[in-house]
């Protein structure tokens, strides 16, 4: 790859209304991780929104014959060829959308194998926070993706709060989960760190993302 190619971010949103909180909180991750990226790299950064919503019908069609569409292939083709991903799904019934699953369900199941991923939700209550760990976070390592530490989970009362000094806000957590996306994509651990500490740190080395995910396919 030339060092002139851009990196590429794709943010899958499964948001059903117009405007929509997961629209949001899908371009705000997606500009925490280009912010992130331009700050540490000379290449350009191009960023693509999958709107599922768009794509419901043609989702349908294929899972009945089996044959993608011109548009729902370009759709498949950008998240499967982009250099890191974000996806958010809206909470129903305790779990990710029927409408983003149906995309996903339309991937192979090896074409994110090592792809770093950023999951997100959005949902009326902070009680179904842990859609991300019961249900999103198994749905992307099925998937062989590798998702970063931090996942976003906002609930209506997230928006406009700064946390307090016991809960970081929203504000913080998407940075952190941007920063995370951008580190992975440049094969840095996720924390960002691109140096090994000598022994005068009194630290232990940082181990290369790329060995981490070594490490991940023996388990």
């Amino acid at each position: 790859m030339f060092a002139t190619t851009p990196l590429r971010i794709v943010a899958v949103s499964a948001g059903l209304s117009q405007p929509s909180s997961t629209r949001l909180l899908a371009d705000r991750l997606a500009a925490a991780a280009r912010e992130r990226l331009a700050a540490e790299q000379d290449r350009k950064v191009e960023v693509q929104v999958v709107e599922v919503r768009d794509l419901a019908v043609d989702i349908a069609h294929h899972l009945l014959s089996g044959f993608p569409s011109a548009t729902l292939r370009e759709a498949i083709d950008a998240v499967t060829e982009a250099d890191g991903l974000i996806a958010v799904t809206p909470v129903f019934t305790a779990s990710y959308s029927g409408l983003f699953k149906s995309f996903f369900d339309l991937i192979d199941n090896t074409a994110l194998t090592g792809k770093p991923v950023v999951i997100a939700a959005t949902g009326g209550t902070a009680r179904h926070s842990l859609v991300l760990e019961h249900a999103l976070r198994p749905l992307f390592a099925y998937l062989r993706a590798v998702t970063v530490p931090t996942s976003v989970y906002a609930a209506s009362e997230d928006w406009g709060s700064s946390g307090d000094e016991y809960t970081e806000g929203l504000p913080s957590r998407i940075r952190r989960a941007g920063g995370e996306l951008a580190s992975a994509i440049l094969g840095r651990t996720v924390s960002g760190a691109s140096r090994t500490p000598g022994l005068e740190d009194g630290e232990d080395a940082v181990v290369p993302f790329e060995q981490q995910l070594a490490d991940l396919r023996l388990d």
